[in-house]
């Protein structure tokens, strides 16, 4: 075989000797006898266990040399260990030429490095250069000469290969199994393995700590020892390759293949050979958070065929007998999911490694473990389901459910099991197998397994970083509710709640209490705004409709109960609690990280309050009493929640706490923010659309031009609630309008600079976090990746931003000289809104090279910066000088001024003396080494200095280490500044975002125009001059063009209600969304696509349009609708917009009519609010006709004659005065294809209907319009009332004049002919 094919890979065999991982889950008991023989494990880093005969595993010979390590050419090669296939004799290839009259037929080559035999297919033959193309189990494919290889054909006796697929994977990921003959009765297969990249140390530096576990022992006489190898791979990015040169797996997690069966399940004799099952992964309800990764109904198909018998055997304690930690039942009202009791004789069968898997197991049933072992990333049994399913990670072989990974793909696959709405439990070590050893020897420990602690908990909440994280500025939230039955302070609610909503990606926390109505409206206001991904709640406490609102109104969030009181704690508790905690946490700053001359600034933050320290915000709340008491225990949920995931005194140490805005609805004028509800902003679709859900063709789409994700935020909140005090929205409109013009330039050019910028916000939280080493960042944490180097990247990364955004300020700062906005002055001002960071960025530029540390990983600070290292420094320098100057001694006692130091080896400052002075060398010299002419000596005074020197540079060294957490230290000591850095930059990104957005419209823009409340009886106004879309464009809406309309509502003088007919399809639902759209762009700052435009601010915006149901509530289409509509009636003001499209038409006509009515009738007399109605009842047109408060409009079109009797329409989308006739339904249905007979018979029935119907309207409005005649019925029935009233007053009927009878009956009789 030629040699050069498998010797190209330059690196030991032997380097980095490992142990098994896999026995993990096994126990020991003798070897069961086969007659296969058995692979050597002692220097193999992937040995595989073959049971010999005999109880010596080296009993037996080999039937093919086995290989005792791997040939370094594995991880190329696809580590192909032996195969065993056959156990009848092997037919040795003979000396003959072969040709096409092998192609198809099944070979084994004999691969003399690795000594093993590997099995694969001719598949075709190259008749130029004479050789075959071999194709190998693993897909990988060779050409050979088979006249120059050691080769055996395969008998055909065995059944052909059957191909397995789980999922969507490649080829070469494909998994087969092999049916046995009845002959090969016990021969178990070999496992075979691709090679992955793992980035394994050498042996001096540690290697992998993957060996400390209980491994090599088996469960039971038919158990094959499990075998997960950690395999070098050269490639230097750490991909895994597959064959042919391909890339390696998806997501590149180890490719673990076995040699035909045992990749699928361990062998179990039986008469008919092996029986082998396939995985399938657990199926599990992510989305309701419920992530129940159990055995038994998780299985299905294949996967029970392979686990489904031993673990319907092994586990009955999960099945009917299952009971959790407290041996309570599943039918036991406090019962916990959460927990699992392990029956003893369980327990006792477990290894060590076992045990400790399944104590943290089953304390946390609920989520999927990921258990570090070495450099790998572990699940197993019914996590291993998951792992299987969910992250494409392939089995390893065996009858146990066993995947895993390296840890460098740690932070992918967390965050795709975590957006899928698992929660992950993350265990780290926090001991190598050396560590174990040593406590094993000084403290007497009988523990055969490293320790391991939960370093993390992960949830779709509490994800802090992902690839998908840094592309998606949108916040993930995690919201705790509360539900109390007090009521607030002048509020008239019918119940209070308690929010805390959290974003731990940038530490912030936002308190609030606020009262609401039976609908929860409020409520759903803030959950469609936050659409938070985690909800947290006491357990059974909220009502009924509180629970179906936080499932209408999210997208399906990770729902977490906790028992009240004990978890989620009360106002009281979470006081108790959050002061010790937080006192601890400032103690701890204080006299860590923080000196006394910064302490002052953490100060500002807090309040001493007695028992301990508290912030602002919570001190506000805290003395609210009642009215906060909901607010406190919504945080208190939150902190024993965060505190589960390790990530409360992470968050709480620099957390940035807020008071929920607009959190209550009562007394709505002395809110700074319009309120739109949920229905509010679903319907005008200001964040999501109606189609899918995303962005496009939202407002928030038009208006978002930022170019920093800090930026994106904002804007989305200011979106969310706009301004509502006229001064407020004038500064806004002056900061936008100072960054056009001639100061558009400089502003395109700070957007410029910004884009370049990191997500800051998050990136300053998970610094400030770094500041105190916790969780999986722990100390004793046993990581290989270099995670110092990342946290070192990421620190100059904030460095550079911080500094980028200062000076982009800092340039922008020119346009102050011609604007006189008072935001703009305030943001730009260095010391008032943008602090000075100058003197503290020159500091870390002057502490260290940046671009060296980036690169190198390492920080070598300057001389000056860190005192400790410099003292360290200094006492290395001085035993260096102590060192020359013994040499410059040493030359002069032995007369020679050549003799010098030299380094050989390990061996420093060696005395390096020519061999004529040896007379003269004195007796206490120590010789070392010697070469030709010179002898190499140490002195006693060397040898002291070099042990201090070692001193020296070991606290060196240790002070290196040390020096980036004392410079992220220094950097957290001014989070305020950093901070405000970053909101004052996000602030510019978004006004300038709102002043380029107009560029965007279509048509003519101008800046509203908002005026002022002078007195409470003044009407407000809206009014717009060829008002435009600020999302449509003609260039979405194909052949035409968005046609712009002249609107008026309210004002003096004015009706402040349009009631809005039209033909269907005639732009009215879009007329009454653009309005609704205006007055929102209006009041954010922005300008409005209009010639001109005024408005009188609105306090909230009421949308009710469209057909939809909520089922899940028991709400019908017109209940819905009704429900929507109530909530108007009673929380509009004056100062609201109402938007009413086709109220009524989910009952009958004349129902539908009559709600209509009352409806409109209470906005127009009662609230007096201004609004839009449209409607096609057009009897409502007739009964406003004369209402001065209404104004009567209608779409216009034209009608013609269209094919038969079918009237045919032109829209013509503008704004009409005065009421449409009819509503044109058939020309719709025509437009919509229906079929020409259908449609032809639907006109004659309009038309019939039209004509009994307009016959008594036209009657009625004939009489409607006849005055005297209105005027002589009421005298008649006035004079009737009259008479009536005689006849009860007076006892005798001949009281009452017959001339009077007389002339009555006459007048009636001529109404009567006149009717």
């Amino acid at each position: 075989m030629a040699p050069s094919r498998r010797q190209s890979n330059g690196r030991s065999p032997i380097v980095n000797q490992q142990r098994q991982i896999t026995a993990f889950f096994t126990k020991t008991t003798s070897s069961s006898p086969s007659p296969s023989p058995t692979l050597s494990k002692q220097n193999s880093k992937f040995s595989t266990l073959v049971p010999s005969p005999s109880p010596s595993p080296s009993s037996t010979p080999n039937l093919s040399p086995s290989p005792t390590t791997p040939s370094p050419f594995q991880s190329k090669s696809k580590n192909k260990p032996l195969l065993v296939i056959s156990a009848s004799p092997l037919t040795p290839n003979d000396k003959r030429s072969y040709g096409d009259d092998v192609v198809g037929k099944r070979i084994r080559i004999f691969w003399p490095l690795d000594k093993a035999w590997y099995e694969g297919t001719v598949k075709s033959f190259d008749k130029v250069a004479n050789k075959h193309l071999v194709q190998y189990e693993d897909d990988e494919e060779e050409l050979l000469d088979l006249e120059k290889e050691k080769f055996e054909w395969v008998q055909e006796t065995l059944k052909k290969f059957k191909r397995l697929r789980r999922g969507a994977f490649d080829s070469s990921e494909a998994v087969r199994i092999v049916e046995e003959d009845k002959d090969l009765k016990g021969i178990k297969p070999v496992q075979r393995r691709r090679g992955v990249k793992a980035v394994v140390e050498d042996e001096e530096n540690g290697g992998d700590d993957s060996s400390d576990e209980d491994w090599g022992k088996n469960v039971g006489e038919e158990a094959v020892e499990e075998v997960m190898d950690l395999d070098e791979e050269e490639e230097e990015e750490g991909v895994v390759k597959g064959s042919k040169g391909k890339d390696g797996e998806k997501y590149g997690s180890r490719k673990r293949k076995a040699s035909e069966g045992e990749k699928l399940g361990s062998a179990k004799k039986n008469k008919g050979g092996i029986k082998f099952s396939l995985v399938e992964p657990t199926s599990n309800n992510a989305e309701s958070g419920k992530a129940s990764n159990e055995l038994g109904n998780a299985l299905t198909g294949d996967a029970t065929e392979r686990f489904g018998m031993r673990e319907a055997v092994k586990f009955r304690f999960l099945g009917e007998e299952r009971r959790d930690a407290k041996r309570r039942r599943p039918g036991d009202a406090n019962y916990d999911p959460r927990t699992l009791y392990l029956p003893p004789d369980f327990l006792k069968s477990l290894s060590g490694g076992q045990r400790q898997w399944w104590e943290f197991k089953s304390k946390h049933m609920d989520k999927v473990l990921f258990f570090k072992m070495g450099k790998f990333y572990e699940l197993f049994e019914m996590d291993a389901h998951i792992g299987a399913k969910e992250l494409d990670l392939q089995y390893m072989k065996g009858e146990q459910p066993h995947c895993g990974f390296p840890e460098k793909n740690f932070s992918m696959n967390l965050e795709k099991l975590a957006r899928k709405g698992y929660r992950v439990l993350v265990v780290e070590q926090t001991e190598t197998p050396e560590q174990l050893e040593l406590r094993r020897k000084e403290k007497g420990s009988k523990d055969k397994v490293v320790k391991r602690e939960i370093c993390a908990v992960v949830t779709k909440g509490t994800l802090t970083e992902g690839e998908m994280l840094s592309v998606n500025p949108d916040a993930s939230y995690l919201m705790a509710v509360t539900e109390g039955c007090q009521r607030l302070a002048n509020q008239n609610a019918n119940r209070i709640f308690g929010v805390c909503v959290v974003d731990v990606t940038t530490s912030r926390i936002i308190l609030g209490q606020f009262g609401d109505d039976a609908e929860c409206s409020a409520l759903c206001c803030l959950l469609s705004e936050l659409r938070p991904v985690e909800i947290v709640k006491p357990a059974k406490q909220l009502s009924p409709e509180t629970e179906r609102v936080l499932l209408r109104h999210t997208r399906n969030p990770l729902v977490n109960d906790l028992v009240p009181f004990l978890e989620f704690w009360d106002a009281e508790k979470t006081v108790h609690e959050f002061k010790s905690s937080y006192s601890r946490i400032v103690e701890q700053s204080v006299s860590g990280s923080l000196n006394e001359t910064n302490l002052d600034g953490l100060q500002s933050q807090v309040e001493e309050n007695g028992m301990g320290w508290l912030p602002d915000v919570l001190s506000d709340l805290v003395k609210a009493g009642e009215n906060g008491s909901c607010a406190l225990s919504a945080l208190g949920g939150t902190i024993f929640y965060l505190k589960q995931a390790f990530l409360d005194e992470t968050l709480l140490r620099f957390a940035k706490f807020e008071l929920l805005p607009c959190s209550g609805f009562a007394n709505i004028v002395s809110k700074p923010y319009m309120v739109l509800d949920a229905a509010a902003l679903e319907n005008l679709e200001i964040f999501e659309n109606s189609r899918n859900g995303e962005s496009s063709g939202t407002l928030y789409a038009q208006l978002n031009h930022c170019v920093t994700s800090v930026g994106k935020r904002l804007l989305k909140t200011w979106l969310a609630r706009p301004l509502y005090h006229p001064e407020s929205i004038r500064e806004r409109q002056d900061a936008v309008g100072g960054l056009r013009g001639v100061n558009l330039a400089f502003a395109l050019e700070f957007r410029k600079a910004l884009s370049r910028l990191p997500d800051m916000e998050r990136l300053l939280a998970r610094v400030f976090a770094s500041s105190e080493a916790n969780g999986r960042n722990a100390k004793k944490v046993v990581l290989y990746e270099d995670a110092a180097k990342k946290q070192l990247q990421e620190f100059i990364s904030v460095l550079r931003g911080c500094e980028l955004m200062a000076q982009s300020c800092s340039s922008l700062s020119v346009i102050l000289e011609n604007v006189e906005s008072r935001v703009l002055h305030h943001l730009l001002t260095p010391g008032v809104g943008l602090p000075n960071i100058d003197s503290v960025i020159n500091h870390f530029k002057d502490a260290f090279d940046w671009v060296e540390a980036n690169n190198s990983g390492r920080v070598i600070p300057h001389e000056g910066v860190d005192l400790e290292y410099d003292s360290a420094c200094k006492k290395v320098k001085g035993v260096e000088s102590s060192l020359t100057k013994h040499l410059k001694k040493q030359q002069k006692l032995l007369g020679d001024a050549s003799i010098t130091y030299v380094t050989i080896g390990k061996e420093a400052y060696l005395l390096e003396v020519p061999e004529s002075l040896r007379e003269r060398i004195p007796c206490d010299y120590e010789l070392r080494s010697s070469k030709k002419g010179f002898f190499r000596y140490w002195t006693p005074s060397i040898k002291k200095l070099l042990g201090e020197l070692s001193q020296a540079e070991s606290e060196k060294e240790s002070m290196l280490k040390s020096i980036l957490q004392r410079l992220i230290g220094r950097f957290c000591e001014h989070h305020n500044k950093w901070r405000q850095l970053v909101s004052a930059t996000a602030e510019l990104d978004a006004l300038i975002s709102l002043a380029i957005a107009s560029e965007y419209y279509e048509g003519p823009t101008s800046r509203p125009i908002i005026l002022d409340s002078s007195s409470p009886d003044e009407v407000p106004c809206f009014s717009a001059k060829s008002l435009g879309h600020p999302v449509l464009r003609s260039d979405s809406l194909g052949k035409g063009t968005f046609v712009p309309n002249e609107i008026m509502i309210g004002g003096s003088g004015h009706a402040s209600f349009i009631l809005l007919t039209g033909p269907n399809m005639g732009g009215k639902s879009t007329l009454l969304r653009q309005v609704c759209l205006a007055v929102i762009l209006a009041q954010v700052g922005a300008d409005v696509p209009a010639d001109s435009f005024e408005l009188s601010p609105v306090d909230r915006i009421f949308v009710r349009m469209g057909a939809k149901d909520h089922i899940m509530a028991g709400q019908s289409t017109f209940l819905t609708e009704l429900s929507e509509t109530a909530l108007m009636l009673s929380s509009a003001t004056r100062n609201s917009l109402v938007a009413l499209d086709e109220l009524g038409r989910g009952t009958s006509t004349s129902d539908g009519q009559a709600i209509a009515e009352s409806v409109l009738q209470h906005f127009v007399h009662k609230v007096q609010c201004r609004g839009m109605f449209s409607t096609h009842y057009h009897r409502l047109a007739v009964d406003y006709q004369k209402d001065p408060k209404v104004l009567l409009c209608h779409m216009g079109c034209r009608v013609g004659n269209g094919v038969g009797d079918v009237e045919e329409v032109t829209f013509l989308y503008r704004l009409t005065p005065g009421a449409c006739p009819k509503s044109y339904g058939v020309n719709v249905a025509r437009l919509a294809g229906l079929p020409e007979s259908v449609l032809q018979r639907a006109a004659a029935k309009s038309r019939e209907f039209e004509t009994t119907y307009g016959k008594h309207l036209k009657t009625f409005e004939d009489n409607l319009y006849n005055q005297s005649w209105i005027g002589e019925m009421v005298e008649f029935v006035g004079k009737l009332i009259d008479i009536t009233e005689n006849f009860s007053c007076n006892k005798s009927p001949e009281s009452t004049g017959a001339s009077f009878l007389t002339e009555l009956q006459h007048r009636a009789q001529i109404l009567l002919q006149q009717s």
